[in-house]
């Protein structure tokens, strides 16, 4: 079946007849984890919606005002996942979310315009692509693509755009698909017609999504990097239309943030971000430097008491001054607890002999709210409260041991 959205692809509005309406759990991405969500899954008699395949993500919006979570092809049926239920026999007022829709269009039609140049030009196949939200990708049948080649793409996609060159859908069933038509091959689960899109004197194409039907409604297309993929391709990176100007506007207010802070102009950015590189690993050096000697005089300070236990925090100390500290100690008979960091966020070191480690180890753990483990003479561990009252805990553990 051949649905509303893929005829008018610029529909925005539409109604139609509900056919079934079921309750039924699907999953959604809740705060970046997916959880299962009881839903209705709604079948109507035509539908504006594009369910998600080759590639392009389903389109959203409300039926009769419900919120619609998703949309899946299952074989010549477009099914629509509702917060609440619908009808069955009643008449349904869909809108799509336009600006997702459109976004999707843009980029999509991209797609098939880089990969036809990337294919007409240097012979790179197009074996899979990925709409992000953001970017997109297009995975290449090639090693490496050049710089030079990269450019090469965008001058003659971009030209292509300003040609203004039209873009046509055309219906096919069966054996009447002309054979200049590329495809990476249908659904094994797809039944009627197939849909042709061909960008005049350029490329044709198998594809079930919406589609511009001009180029020029791409405004612009941005190849931005390639990466290495897997089996000896290359996964290329574009945006396309409005993202470009929104890529454009997030470059644009970062320049004026970096010129605000580094006080010169962006031509000199570059430059100055070196230098303050440069100048920034100078200082974590000398910083290094400083926090070892610190370490040798705590050491020293410790040897000369020469107590049962000893306890040092430094609050801008780190991994490097406990391993410090820890070394200058090691021949000393004594049991040392080392704290580092904020008050919370840091890091404990219980260094002794074997049984006081594992009887003392997991209680001051437990008193700094930490997470770690302990193994012969040493017990270390990630802790979230350093504050005074905690490290006075641990003190008082290490005082009632030691009595």
């Amino acid at each position: 079946m051949v649905f509303e959205c893929q005829k008018s692809p610029y529909k925005k509005e539409f109604t139609s007849k509900v056919v079934s309406c079921s309750p039924c759990q699907i999953e959604r991405l809740v705060q970046g984890k997916k959880e299962k969500v009881q839903a209705f899954e709604v079948l109507l008699e035509d539908t504006v919606f594009f369910p998600e395949g080759g590639g392009q993500p389903d389109d959203r919006g409300f039926l009769n005002g419900i919120p619609v979570l998703q949309v899946k092809r299952r074989g010549k049926d477009a099914i629509h996942f509702l917060q609440d239920s619908l009808d069955v026999g009643a008449l349904a007022t869909g809108v799509i979310d336009w600006e997702r829709r459109w976004d999707h269009m843009q980029q999509h039609s991209g797609q098939h315009l880089i990969t036809a140049i990337a294919d007409a030009s240097f012979g790179f196949k197009t074996t899979s692509w990925w709409l992000g939200e953001s970017v997109s990708h297009i995975e290449l049948d090639a090693v490496n693509v050049t710089d030079a080649q990269l450019k090469t793409i965008e001058s003659q996609v971009n030209e292509k755009i300003r040609e203004a060159v039209s873009v046509e859908v055309k219906v096919y069933e069966g054996d009447a698909i002309p054979d200049q038509v590329r495809s990476r091959g249908l659904p094994d689960d797809h039944v009627g017609p197939v849909r042709v899109v061909t960008i005049l004197g350029v490329d044709s194409n198998m594809c079930c999504g919406t589609h511009v039907s001009n180029l020029s409604h791409l405004q612009f297309i941005k190849l931005l990097y390639t990466e290495k993929g897997k089996k000896n391709k290359t996964n290329l990176f574009f945006i396309s239309g409005n993202r470009v100007l929104d890529y454009i506007n997030r470059s644009l207010d970062r320049e004026r943030q970096l010129t605000k802070i580094l006080r010169n102009g962006p031509e000199d950015h570059v430059d100055l971000a070196n230098k303050l590189q440069a100048s920034v690993k100078l200082s974590q050096k000398t910083l290094q430097t400083l926090m070892k000697e610190l370490a040798v005089n705590q050491a020293e300070k410790i040897k000369t008491e020469k107590p049962k236990f000893a306890i040092v925090h430094r609050k801008d100390g780190d991994a490097d001054y406990a391993s410090a500290l820890i070394s200058e100690l090691a021949s000393e008979d004594i049991t040392l607890l080392i704290t580092v960091g904020e008050d919370n966020n840091g890091q404990m070191t219980l260094i002794g002999q074997e049984d006081v480690v594992s009887s003392l180890g997991p209680k001051i753990c437990s008193c700094l709210n930490g997470k770690g483990a302990g193994k012969g003479k040493r017990f270390q561990a990630k802790v979230t409260q350093l504050n005074p009252s905690a490290r006075q805990e641990a003190e008082t553990i290490l005082r009632d041991y030691f009595q």
